[in-house]
C-alpha cells in the first residue's frame, strides 16, 4: 500500500510518498517547501503569508512527490495546526483524493509526531512520548498506536515558542531554536547568573516557558554589556533551562507510570544537546531520524496508514484537535 502525506499544519508545504509491506516502511519520496525566510523578518509565522504560500507550492510539491508513483489513499493534516493553513492542504487534498478517486484520511499532527519515531526503528510499547516543538509541549502515554493519554502539557508558551521568543529578545534570527543552540555551542562556562527552571518541581507533569521568557527580558534590560559574551552565556542557559524542565518532568512521568520507553519528537527534538543529555538519563530513548524531527509529510503518510479504516470524504479543518 503506498500512501501519499500533505503536510501545511504551519509553515512547512510537505508531501511525501510511503510504502507500506506488512511491517516495513519505505519512504518514496519527501519533498518540503519551507517558508522560514519568508516569516524572519515577522519574527514568527505570519498565518495569512503562511496560507498564500501553502496555495502556490503545494501542486509543485505534490507533483515531485508523486513522480512516477500511484497512491492508494491521501493522507492529511488536519489538525492542530494554523486554521487557514490546515484548510489549505485539506481543500487541495480533496479534489486530488477525488480526482484519483482513492480515500482521504485525516491526520493528528500530534499523533503523526509521535509515530516519526518509528520510522527505521522499533520502539517498544507501552512508550511515554514528549512532544516537543513550536507550538506543542506534551507529555503522552502511548499504551499502543492508536491509543494516547494526554499526562501533561504547557500552559502558556511552548518550549519552541520560547526559543522563538528569547531568540528575538537576544537580536538572533527566526527560527529561534537552531540560533540559540549556534550561539550556546560558542559559551564558555562561566555563564555568572541562572534563569528560572519553572515548575521543574511540581508533582504535575505540566510545562510553563512563559515565566523564563520574562526572566530573559528582564534580564537582558538591565544589563550594560550585551555583547557577544553575553549573548552566548544567556543562549546557554535558556537552552539548558528548557532542558532541565523537559528531562525532570518526562524522568518523573517516566517513574510513575512505569515506563521505560521513552520517544522524543517534534522540531525542538532535533536540538542537539536536548538529545545528548536525553540520552544521558534515559537507556531506552527514541529521536526521530535525521531530517524527521520538524514537519514533514512521511509522518503523516504513517500517520495516515494506522488510521486508513478512518478514511471519509468530508473533512474539516480542527486547529485544537486533541489526541
Amino acid at each position: 500500500m503506498i500512501i501519499l502525506g500533505i503536510e501545511t499544519s504551519c509553515d512547512d508545504t510537505a508531501s511525501s510518498a510511503v510504502k507500506f509491506e506488512r511491517k516495513k516502511i519505505k519512504v518514496l519520496s519527501n519533498v518540503i517547501s519551507s517558508q522560514v525566510e519568508i516569516h524572519k523578518k515577522w519574527g514568527g509565522v505570519y498565518p495569512s503569508l503562511a496560507k498564500r504560500e501553502h496555495s502556490k507550492n503545494l501542486p509543485f510539491v505534490a507533483k515531485k512527490a508523486l513522480k512516477g508513483i500511484k497512491p492508494d489513499a491521501i493522507a492529511i493534516t488536519a489538525g492542530p495546526g494554523l486554521d487557514p493553513c490546515l484548510w489549505t492542504g485539506i481543500e487541495f487534498a480533496k479534489d486530488l483524493a477525488k480526482e484519483r478517486n482513492i480515500p482521504l484520511i485525516p491526520v493528528n499532527h500530534i499523533e503523526a509526531h509521535i509515530l516519526s519515531c518509528f520510522i527505521g526503528q522499533d520502539p517498544k510499547l507501552p512508550a511515554l512520548a514528549l512532544v516537543i516543538s513550536g507550538g506543542h509541549t506534551q507529555l503522552i502515554l502511548v499504551e499502543k498506536i492508536g491509543k494516547y493519554k494526554l499526562i501533561g502539557e504547557t500552559r502558556d508558551d511552548a518550549a519552541g515558542e520560547c526559543f522563538d521568543k528569547t531568540a528575538r529578545i537576544l537580536g538572533l534570527p527566526y527560527p529561534g531554536g537552531p540560533a540559540i543552540a549556534e550561539k550556546a555551542e560558542k559559551a564558555g562556562k562561566e555563564l555568572g547568573f541562572s534563569l528560572p527552571r519553572p515548575m521543574i518541581n511540581t508533582k504535575d507533569y505540566d510545562f510553563s516557558f512563559s515565566g523564563l521568557k520574562t526572566a530573559v527580558l528582564y534580564d537582558f534590560k538591565k544589563r550594560k554589556d550585551k555583547g557577544e559574551n553575553y549573548v552566548r552565556a544567556m543562549a546557554k542557559e535558556i537552552q539548558q533551562a528548557i532542558i532541565d524542565v523537559a528531562v525532570k518532568k518526562t524522568m518523573r512521568a517516566s517513574l510513575d507510570y512505569g515506563v521505560d520507553t521513552i520517544l522524543v519528537a517534534g522540531g525542538v527534538s532535533a536540538n542537539k544537546e536536548l538529545k545528548k543529555q536525553f540520552k544521558e538519563n534515559f537507556k531506552n530513548v527514541f529521536f526521530p531520524l535525521n531530517g524527521l524531527s520538524t514537519d514533514n509529510a512521511v509522518m503523516v503518510a504513517i500517520a495516515g496508514y494506522y488510521n486508513r479504516k478512518k478514511a471519509k470524504k468530508d473533512i474539516k479543518a480542527d486547529p485544537n484537535w486533541k489526541l
